[in-house]
């Protein structure tokens, strides 16, 4: 994957100031996969203590959605046109990692899907799995 693309999510990724109030990272950019982390930071917790919901969607559905920019060309950007979530667990742990891949890559829809894991320093659970469309749109 050339320096260039992965410059475009990167950028593209530290405009969104909702990943910045999540506090969220980019930790991993392939051809057709991206992953980021979330801690579950005080804030973005539900009533019983563990990860909202929203903060597992939030991350899974940007994670697919970068993971489908990685598919397409480079004066392209991609919109939600739908998503999936299926909450398999509670988001406990440290952090959150959400991986996103592409399904079916295409030029007017890309198909992905994402897993989100809660992590701790002894295991890893399965919390969540996305799936969903990407439109590809002109910059």
């Amino acid at each position: 994957m050339k320096d260039e693309a992965k410059q475009r999510i990167h950028e593209s990724f530290h405009a969104q100031s909702m990943m910045t109030t999540l506090g969220a990272q980019l930790s991993g950019i392939a051809p057709g996969e991206v992953i980021i982390t979330a801690p579950v930071l005080p804030g973005s917790r539900q009533q019983q203590g563990y990860g909202h919901a929203g903060l597992t969607f939030s991350i899974g559905d940007s994670a697919a959605g970068y993971a489908a920019l990685t598919t397409i060309p480079q004066d392209m950007e991609v919109l939600t046109a739908e998503m999936k979530i299926n909450l398999l667990a509670p988001a406990g742990g440290d952090f959150l990692r959400a991986t996103g891949r592409v399904i079916k890559p295409g030029r007017r829809l890309v198909v992905v899907a994402a897993d989100v894991h809660s992590v701790t320093q002894d295991e890893e659970v399965l919390i969540a799995v996305l799936q969903g469309t990407m439109v590809p749109v002109m910059r």
